[in-house]
């Protein structure tokens, strides 16, 4: 799994003219939360919504794995600019992590390892107050971290898990990343029959901030043990303010079904592989959605303009405003409110417009 490959991907061109007609009031910008099921990619997902919205203007703030659930935030039309801010928020996530055993993708899509000399006694031995005692000295705060050979990451221009997949050397740079928490929620001892090897399966809770792999933490720590480690299962419950444990949030949140798609390939050989199917139709969608405004409120400082400043800032003009991160602005009368532009600093002090929305109607 690569849960924390982070980026925006798959939007298309960013033209006015890639927006759905907005017909009778409909929202052609917004963003979308989708539960997404095991099996399929998050591109799989963006192409569900896409289809289903008849707009290529779609993207998403953070890979999930095949193997992974939980929440992807999905923007489409001006919503895709506001993925870079949502993309660099913090995340919590559930996750199984089976010490005693790692495989070649640190996940259980990945091929077994070898078992350790001398792993089953050292699993024996192993306690839940031994190994929250473990995270505590060494995996939480900033920690540097190696991402998975099998990640998103690029390397001079292709994602990391296709240099991999074709079994070159792939080798990554340590990040510094935090660990807000990191918590042991149930430790369970078990033997696999079928390999009668020992292992302990442990779950956890993870808030950490952009660009973490829940995955390497389970390689990580059973190299601490020296028994090797791998995730069978992982959930992520919140990005920034979308957390799917907010139940006026997880009202809106799209679930999918995972069906198996048949096509030809361009050798003309018939292919099978899985997509998703979204539960709600085009309209169900929209009527779920967070719009500009609601989505900037949730995920920025906001400010409001009056119509000086937002002709002003339509325009590409600096305003002289206070602004030490990036603020949504907005314009209009109260109530009514859209959002107008995200600023940034200016050089010289000031705001100056980073990115700017056009007004829907």
């Amino acid at each position: 799994m690569k849960p924390s490959a982070e980026g925006i991907s798959e939007s298309a061109a960013s033209k006015p003219s890639d927006m759905i007609d907005s017909g009778h009031g409909e929202p052609t910008s917004g963003i979308i939360l989708v539960d997404k099921p095991s099996g399929v990619t998050s591109h799989d997902v963006v192409a569900a919504v896409r289809s289903s919205l008849g707009m290529r203007r779609v993207g998403h703030a953070g890979t999930l794995d095949p193997m992974a659930t939980g929440l992807l935030v999905i923007g489409f039309g001006q919503a895709t600019r506001l993925l870079t801010v949502i993309v660099g928020h913090d995340k919590t996530y559930r996750a199984t992590m089976r010490l005693g055993l790692g495989t070649t993708t640190d996940d259980a899509d990945g091929d077994l390892l070898p078992v350790r000399p001398g792993a089953a006694p050292r699993a024996d031995e192993l306690t839940a107050h031994g190994l929250q005692g473990l995270i505590d000295r060494c995996f939480t705060g900033w920690i540097d971290q190696v991402p998975d050979a099998f990640s998103a990451i690029k390397v001079k221009g292709r994602r990391a898990y296709d240099l991999a997949r074709a079994g070159q050397e792939v080798r990554l740079e340590p990040r510094r990343i935090r660990i807000a928490s990191f918590h042991l929620l149930d430790f369970r001892r078990v033997v696999l029959s079928d390999e009668d090897i020992r292992v302990v399966d442990a779950d956890v809770e993870v808030t950490c901030s952009s660009g973490t792999y829940i995955r390497a933490l389970a390689r990580d720590l059973g190299e601490q043990l020296d028994l090797g480690g791998h995730l069978t299962a992982l959930r992520r419950i919140r990005v920034g303010p979308f957390d799917l444990e907010n139940p006026d949030l997880a009202s809106k949140a799209l679930s999918g079904q995972v069906v198996p798609n048949t096509y030809q390939n361009r050798h003309g050989q018939t292919v099978v592989r899985s997509r998703m199917a979204l539960d709600c139709d085009r309209q169900g969608m929209l009527d779920a959605s967070l719009d500009l405004a609601q989505a900037a409120r949730m995920t920025m400082p906001v400010m409001s303009l009056d119509a000086d400043q937002a002709a002003r800032v339509a325009n590409g003009g600096f305003l002289d405003l206070p602004v030490v991160r990036p603020t949504a602005a907005l314009a209009g009368p109260a109530g009514k409110q859209r959002l107008a532009a995200i600023l940034v600093p200016g050089p010289r002090g000031g705001a100056k417009p980073d990115v700017v929305f056009h007004p829907e109607d």
